[in-house]
């Protein structure tokens, strides 16, 4: 299991995560795409990096904005886990 950071932990982290915010204990962005089909096929790639991490987002569509939320819920909170993931995610084309 990860470690829970800190808050502290979790502002300094979030200085260099561009788009990033900390909402309801979550790492949360919401992504805007050209249209419709452009969010789904992001959508599909943020799946991709998901399922290699062995780590998933909730994941809110709303026709071309994509909303990620990110934690490590058996480990009760933000966690490294959820950081890397975010910046994998930040380095979708």
């Amino acid at each position: 299991m990860a470690e829970k950071l800190t808050e502290a932990q979790i502002a300094e982290r979030l200085t260099t995560l561009h788009g990033w915010t900390l909402e309801d204990g979550m790492l949360v962005r919401t992504f805007r795409l050209k249209d419709f089909t452009a969010a789904l096929t992001f959508v599909s790639a943020v799946g991709y990096l998901a399922e290699a991490a062995g780590h998933h987002p909730d994941i809110t569509i709303s026709y071309n904005r994509v909303k990620l939320a990110l934690t490590t819920h058996d480990s009760g909170g933000i966690t490294e886990k959820d950081f890397a993931l975010a910046a994998q995610i930040n380095a979708l084309p």
